[in-house]
């Protein structure tokens, strides 16, 4: 796979999860528009998008080939911690995006930037920490 290739599949990924997420916390807001609601709605809507990426990053970017309940949430597990790291960046950065403009246009771009920097450090984490054992797609 040529680095464009890569590049451009590990992006569509982010961007399916990001849609994902902001599906979830649409529907939560929708439903729930207080401040419990907005924590609840970033919350799930984060882990929907982890859960979602995970498998479209083990499978397509990372070509993982590890088998079994245990190792894959041993794998997970790790993949998560890495996401702790890189989910603050995005939820710094939506909220700060939400009590600067309080919009729900504003509160997503903050989303969508954070999540965008946010992704670009999570590759080289899970690169370096996860998934260490993966055949990564390489340049060709």
């Amino acid at each position: 796979m040529s680095r464009l290739s890569l590049i451009g599949l590990y992006a569509l990924f982010a961007v399916l999860a990001t849609l994902l997420n902001l599906g979830i916390q649409r529907l939560i807001l929708a439903i729930e528009q207080s401040t419990i609601g907005f924590a609840i709605a970033i919350v799930a809507g984060t882990g929907a998008g982890l859960v979602l990426k995970y498998l479209l990053d083990k499978r397509w970017i990372f070509r993982d080939p590890t088998k079994g309940a245990r190792e894959n949430g041993r794998k997970f597990s790790r993949y998560t911690v890495m996401g702790l790291v890189t989910t603050g960046i995005f939820w710094t950065t939506e909220t700060a995006f939400w009590l600067v403009w309080q919009t729900d246009g504003m509160r997503e771009l903050g989303a969508v930037l954070g999540l965008m920097l946010g992704y670009a450090v999570k590759y080289w984490l899970d690169r370096r920490f996860v998934f260490t054992d993966a055949a990564p797609a390489r340049a060709a």
